[in-house]
Order: C-alpha cells, then structure tokens, then sequence
C-alpha cells in the first residue's frame, strides 16, 4: 500500500524470517558463528535461546540458506509438541530415510536411521537435525535426543544436533535429570535484543534492502521505537510497519515520533492521546474548579452588601460555626465570610515520574537498585551485593523476567524495574509496593508514590527480583528428580493447600503423583502447566510459605521513611 509513496521495492518490515533482512548486530554474528561451528564440527548438540522475536528463525533461516556446508543434509522439526515416536518419524520423513517395515516400532525407526546415517558418512556427508521452539519438547522427546547422539562411529558423531528455543529451555535442561543431555552440550548461545544503537541501525538497514533511503525515520523516531520495543527485533518490525502506513495515511514523507507513538497505541488498541493533553487535562480541570470557586464567592460578595455593615460583629465575631449558620440562613443578618473561605490556593501540579527520574540519574543504575533491594530484605547497603554474581555467592538468586503487574502481584517480592524515559535512557527502580491503583517506588533511595498507569508508560515489563534457594542453591525439579529440594517441594505444597499433597511428604523421589500436584498448583496460579518445578514454581511457592525475613509488596518489611 504504501511502498510506491516512500519508494520502496517491498515492505521493509515484514515480520516472516527472510534472510536477506538480517541484521547482523555484534549479538547475532556471535550467534551465527556458534550455529555455523555446530554444522561444521563433528558431534553433540548446540544450543541456541533467545526471548520471542529476537531473530533465533531468521538466524537459522539464513543458516540454511547460505551458511551450509555442500555436504550436508539437514532435517528441521518445527514442531516440538510430538510423541518420541512422532518425533523419529518425522526426522526419518525429512531426511529421506527409506520407512522401515514398522513404522510404528521406534527400534525400527532408529534402526533405518542409524543404517541411513552411516551410509551418508561412508559417502562424506553431514546430517544436521535442528530442532525449532525446543523449550516445548516432552521429557521423553528430550531423552529419545539424547539417545540420537550415540549413533556414532569409532571417530565422530554420525548426527549434529541444534536446539532452538525461548530461555525456559535452558532452565530445562538444567535440570537434574537432564544432566547427561546438557554434559554433551558443546556450544550455548543466548540471544539477547538489540541495543539503542543498533536498533536504529536495524530500522535504517531494513530500509536500504527494501530499497528506501536512511533518514525515513527521524533519530526521535527511532529512539521511540527502542523506548516502545525495548530492542526485540519483532516489536521493531510490528510498529514500523504501523508507522509507515501511519505516515502514509497523513501524507508525511518521514516518520516522526508522535506517528510511533500514534502506531504504537493503535497495535495495543488504545485512543492515542497527544502528550501535551496528558499534563494539560489535569491543568485545566483545576483551573476550571478555581475559577468556578471565585465565580461562586463573587457572587456570594456581591449578594450580600448588609452583611459587611451589620452592627456589633466587628467587635464580637461568632465562632465558625454560627458564621455558617448567619450565611446560611435565608433572610438573617449574615457577616463577612472568614479569611478561610476566600479564593483556594492553587493545587500544586502533580510530581511526574519522568522529572524524578532525570533528577535521580546518577542513583539509578543497576547496582544501584539492587543495593537498595537487599535493604528491603534487611542487608545494610555497605554489605549489600552490587552484582547477580555476588548475590549468588551471597545465598541469593537474582531472576530477571519480563512480565506484568499481575505476575508481580503473584511474587509478592519487591522487584527492580527497568523504566525507560521518552529520550530512551533506562532506569533502574525499586517497587516497594502496590496498592490498588498505585504503587511505591524507590528511586535513588527516595521514596515515592505514582499511578500504575504512570509507571506502565515508561515500563515495559522487564524486572528482577531476588530470592534465597532451598539449600543456597537453584535446582530445577521434575519428573525422575531425586533431591533433598524434593522433599521441601512435597510439604510446602501440602503447607499451601492440602489439595497439593502429595504422600508420602517425606520422599526425595519426584514421583508422578507429585507432579500431578504441580501442574494443579501451576494451573491455579497461572504458570505454564508442564508438572516441573523450574525457578518460577519454586518462587511463588517459596513466597507463599516462607514469612521469615522476606519482604512483600503487600506488607512491606522496612517501615517506610
């Protein structure tokens, strides 16, 4: 629709992974060069994770495309949610394997794959199995691919194996019952966004391969892009498109910030409002209720001239109350209003959040928060950890997650959040607590109170909070799982509502019973339903049992300055 009007040959921000749009920030060369050493060197896996639309398809797209070897073969599952069986299946159906006599016998599927697999190495080839949104692989998929690794020969691995996924899959496969699957491990990648400025270099490199030109988008553009995005090339890609046709619609030759905004509030199917109606509307209204105020005492003056001449009150005024009576009585001989009831000082203009911020920029950094956290958990600031790592090596864990006030409230943990002013620059704040409409802040160790819908403007879901582990140290729990940790799991659940009892209390064996109960515990508090007891599980559970020293942002630990 609009490609014509900017001169471009295509739409630039087609959110479909095509390889030829691929930026290559410092973060994703780093990635490609681990996916490259996967389909280049001989034997075990390599892992790649990223947050949703941070580029891991296009990655493996271009990997595809233009990054293989001429002698590899390569099978690509783009559906994890299969049964082991399924799953051989379809690896055999996307390498070309002749199907076995039994199809439905996984010895026989793996027996015509390991026959196909050494036949291709006799030949010199590669085969390369990668394996697309690994996060949602069952526990029995994830042991059928550890098994896949030991068809080798005397000298290499016969298959090459790439899991893709969202960062649960390395909290997946950290647990204790995949150690042997992670131990072969050889190469791990975590794709992080992109920062400020190579968001605008991604904006500006999209336009040049669609065939535009740089200056499209102005630098406040691109800066609100990032503010709105905060750097997941998938965001960027939704609300430029929406800009462009935004700009289109009012005939603008460049995008501007005020049409990212307006883009922005239409894909979140909000009425975009201009930001000088955000401080101008409470402006008016108080002035609107001043100057009602004065036309109402004028007329009052102005209704009772007797009153100011009557007799004796000069020297015997009557208390207030009678002052009311005599002004509200009908035809009595009324006074001068008292000193207090003259014209109201004007109200003073709410504090905003974004002047605080600026004012505190120097105190809101990530140490910062975080030394101002562990004084909520009772740690003096001079003993307090500046870092994650130290956190850890304190008996702490640090979490950082992105999220909403509703998994906030879930926590009930003061939590650092990550706010983003208008000119892009970052803070980092300490929610203290939340009340109904509004929350507590602490920004630079000063407290202060704003509306939630005030911080959801500069917040876009990242936060951390800290935690202490069972024992000092996280362990991810489920199904096959034998841990100490197990036994805490079994009676904090029962301590929570005997519905999630799972006899006997005292078994360090995570069992399918107990499982059963922690899919019913996710279910009920909204977690993602899978019966493994991963760090988010094991924090709400810990928040709902442990009372001692743990601060709440309902019932806050330190009293408040």
């Amino acid at each position: 629709m609009y490609t014509s009007f900017f001169g471009l040959n295509e739409k630039p921000f087609s959110i479909t992974p095509d390889p030829r749009y691929l930026f290559m920030s410092e973060r994703h060369g780093e990635a490609l060069a681990h996916l490259v050493y996967g389909v280049t060197e001989s034997g075990g896996f390599v892992q790649l994770t990223g947050e949703v639309g941070t580029g891991k398809t296009t990655l493996v797209r271009t990997l595809l495309q233009n990054r293989l070897p001429d002698n590899a073969d390569v099978a690509v599952v783009l559906n994890p949610q299969l049964s082991a069986l399924e799953f051989l299946q379809t690896i055999v159906e996307e390498l070309g394997v002749p199907q076995p006599g039994d199809t439905g016998s996984i010895k026989a599927l793996i027996d015509a794959l390991n026959h196909h697999l050494l036949m291709a190495y006799a030949e010199g080839r590669r085969t390369i199995l990668v394996v697309d949104e690994a996060q949602n692989l069952a526990r029995d998929v994830l042991e059928q691919v550890r098994l896949l690794t030991n068809l080798e020969t005397s000298k290499q691995k016969l298959l090459q194996i790439i899991l893709i996924g969202q960062p649960e899959l390395r909290e997946l496969l950290a647990r204790n019952d995949l150690r042997q699957l992670a131990q072969r491990i050889t190469g791990r990648y975590h794709l992080e966004p992109l920062s400020q400025d190579e968001a605008a270099q991604y904006i500006d490199h999209r336009v040049r391969v669609a065939g535009g030109v740089n200056d499209l988008f102005d630098n406040s553009a691109k800066r609100e892009v990032y503010r709105l995005s905060q750097g997941v090339p998938r965001l960027i890609n939704v609300i430029c498109d929406r800009a462009l046709l935004g700009a289109y619609g009012s005939e603008s030759r460049r995008v501007t910030r005020r049409l990212v905004q307006r883009a922005a509030a239409e894909i979140e199917g909000k009425t975009w409002q201009p930001p000088v109606l955000r401080w101008a509307l409470p402006v008016i209204a108080i002035a609107g209720i001043a100057l009602v105020s004065y036309g109402a005492y004028s007329v009052y003056r102005s209704a009772a001239p007797a009153v100011r001449t009557a007799p004796a009150l000069a020297t015997d005024a009557p208390p207030p109350d009678e002052v009311r009576e005599l002004a509200a009585a009908p035809d009595g001989a009324g006074t001068e209003p008292p000193a207090a009831a003259a014209l109201p000082a004007e109200a003073p203009a709410p504090a905003q959040l974004e002047d605080e911020l600026a004012l505190a920029s120097d105190l809101t950094t990530p140490a910062s928060a975080l030394v101002a956290l562990f004084e909520l958990w009772g740690v003096p600031a001079d003993r307090a950890p500046q870092t994650c790592q130290a956190a850890t090596a304190a008996g702490y864990e640090c979490v950082e997650q992105r999220g909403s006030w509703t998994r906030l409230r879930l926590y009930d943990r003061p939590a650092i959040l990550t706010l983003t002013d208008r000119r892009g620059d970052n803070h980092d704040v300490v929610l203290v607590r939340i009340h109904d409409e509004t929350a507590e802040l602490s920004i630079g160790g000063v407290r202060v109170e704003h509306a939630t819908d005030a911080i959801s403007e500069l917040w876009f879901g990242a936060f951390t909070v800290i935690w202490q582990p069972v024992g000092g140290t996280s362990v991810a729990l489920g199904p096959g799982s034998r841990h100490e940790n197990v036994v805490w799991l079994r009676q904090s659940l029962a301590a929570i509502d005997p519905r999630y009892r799972a006899d006997p209390l005292g078994s360090d064996v995570y069992d399918s019973a107990l499982a059963d109960r922690v899919r019913a515990f996710q279910r009920d508090h909204r977690l993602v339903v899978d019966g493994l007891a991963g760090r988010q599980t094991q924090i709400i559970v810990n928040s709902l049992t442990r009372t001692d020293g743990v601060p709440r942002l309902t019932t806050p630990r330190l009293a408040q300055d």
